[in-house]
């Protein structure tokens, strides 16, 4: 059997934590975690100068990603695509994700888009027709679709799953609309238990808290829970046939990151994305949905 060649890796976008998880996840060799398979070696630092935790920490991340990793800078998103054999986009403002992308699809490098993959239905729309044009293998998730619990409670299978409770901290940032900020963690853990097929959403919203209540076609309901008041925890509650099943999403040793690394870099080296477009299409949708239904209180057709 082959061993596939250790990628060169590009990063766009150095203004969040997650650039240097994922960059010592796949450059430090002797990290418990390490995840094989490629190296980030360039990077664009990017960056929002309307948005304070963009700006606020880019030169921060920027530093790091150079000077502990030896990351080598380039001048445009183009000069690492050109530079790189896939590309870790992981801009922390959602509102860009579309712009940088177009910029980097002709080069046809696969490309892991980080949450929130876009902030508007019709953006992750443009941004899949963009990839279909040019061949780009394209994926995006977040984390916590990939929490080592959460896999391990779904190992048994999902046929007989029934529904599902999943809740988190749900911070708002005015630039990031109503839930895509930080609701998308637990849409995400959401959808990787029930799959596709949300057809209503109704949300309903306080100082401190969010309820989101999703109807599937085939008449499972799920949930989100969202928390600005007291812990910032995640975790699921997942309704079989014949029995229910608690994930607490902080409790096991695995990094979060360590497995959506995992998927990302099997993504480049395959080419195949494990999340079908069609359902990170449905996850925005169902945020876009939910922010409609927060605002109005009504009930919001998919």
């Amino acid at each position: 059997m082959t061993t596939p060649k250790s990628l060169i890796i590009g990063m766009i976008g150095l203004d969040t934590s997650h650039c240097t998880a994922f960059t010592k996840l796949l450059n430090e060799q002797d990290n418990e975690f390490h995840v094989r398979g490629g190296k980030v070696t360039y990077a664009f630092p990017g960056g929002s100068p309307d948005f304070e935790l963009s700006y606020s920490r880019l030169e921060r991340f920027t530093s790091a990603i150079r000077d502990e990793y030896g990351v080598q800078l380039l001048d445009s998103p183009e000069a690492v695509a050109e530079h790189s054999d896939a590309v870790l986009l992981t801009s922390v403002d959602g509102r860009v994700h579309l712009e940088q992308f177009r910029r980097i699809a002709p080069f046809g490098k696969p490309v892991f888009i980080d949450k929130p993959f876009a902030v508007s239905t019709s953006d992750a729309k443009e941004m899949l027709r963009l990839a279909a044009e040019h061949n780009v293998p394209l994926m995006s998730a977040s984390s916590l679709r990939y929490e080592q619990g959460l896999v391990n409670a779904l190992s048994e299978g999902t046929d007989d799953i029934i529904g599902a409770d999943c809740y988190g901290p749900a911070e708002l940032q005015s630039t990031q609309p109503g839930l895509f900020w930080y609701g998308i963690h637990a849409a995400e853990m959401l959808y990787r238990i029930l799959g596709q097929g949300c057809v209503q959403v109704t949300a309903s919203t306080s100082e401190f808290h969010e309820l989101v209540v999703g109807v599937w076609q085939d008449g499972r309901m799920g949930t989100i829970r969202g928390n600005r008041q007291g812990n910032k925890s995640f975790g699921a509650v997942i309704h079989r046939a014949n029995k229910t099943e608690f994930v607490d999403g902080d409790k096991h040793p695995k990094p979060k990151y360590a497995g959506l690394v995992e998927a990302a870099v099997a993504m480049f080296q395959s080419g195949t994305p494990s999340i079908a477009p069609q359902e990170t299409i449905e996850i925005i949708r169902f945020l876009e949905a939910a922010n409609e239904s927060r605002a109005t209180g009504k009930t919001v057709r998919l």
